[in-house]
């Protein structure tokens, strides 16, 4: 079933920098969207202490994006998730597309998705790189001869990932958890035999920091890989 109603879901700890240009990049896929089809923005700012609330809604106003920000306490990742992914379902959306605060996803984003979901997919794994700008070359050597980012690819990151609401509630949706929400969502899914795919055409691009906001998320595994 083809989407009219898209929520896009960000959690967001602290990210005052990076926001900005998050939302200007799904502002953007926006943009590239079918006319007919609602986006609804949920940014959940996680235990902020800084001017994340304002960057958000600065950045949402420039970028001409129906913005709704929610404010926790829960302290970890998977439990903003699923604050976000349920004010989504709130607001009568049918897909929920998931990312990062600290991620740039690419025009075609929500496009895709829609074209994936019109097909009969109820989830979409997109893959993620690293900004090559925060990595030094051994650094960055290292992630890409460990990473295979073609069709079929093996990776699920909650920065680049889509589902159907009913995908998500016949799963269970995000359980709380400081980091592996994605897997254990997508695992759900995957065993309730809703149709996936794992693609590269929606690729994103996260932050390169070595120091993120998930003890064992995408900063804590480029750290590891000197290692």
């Amino acid at each position: 079933m083809t989407p009219a109603h898209i929520g896009v879901v960000i959690p967001a700890r602290d990210e005052e920098e990076l926001l900005p240009r998050c939302l200007a990049s799904v502002a953007a896929a926006c943009q590239a969207l079918e006319p007919h089809v609602r986006v609804s923005v949920v940014v959940v700012l996680d235990s902020c202490a800084d001017g994340s609330a304002a960057a958000a809604a600065g950045a949402a106003l420039e970028q001409g994006l129906e913005l709704h920000l929610l404010e926790t306490a829960a302290g970890n990742v998977g439990a903003a998730r699923a604050e976000g992914a349920a004010a989504a379902l709130e607001l009568g959306a049918g897909w929920i597309a998931s990312t990062d605060a600290d991620t740039v996803v690419p025009a075609c984003w929500l496009q895709m998705q829609v074209n994936l979901a019109s097909a009969g997919y109820g989830m979409v794994l997109g893959t993620v790189v690293p900004d090559a700008r925060d990595l030094d070359a051994e650094h960055l050597a290292l992630w890409q001869a460990r990473h295979t980012l073609g069709e079929g690819h093996p990776h699920v990151h909650g920065a680049n990932l889509g589902f159907s609401a009913a995908a998500y509630r016949s799963a269970g949706g995000f359980k709380p958890g400081s980091t592996g929400e994605d897997v254990d969502l997508a695992s759900r899914v995957k065993a309730a035999a809703i149709p996936w795919i794992a693609t590269d055409w929606i690729r994103a691009v996260t932050s390169g920091r070595l120091t993120g906001r998930a003890p064992a998320g995408f900063s804590g595994y480029l750290r590891g890989l000197l290692k």
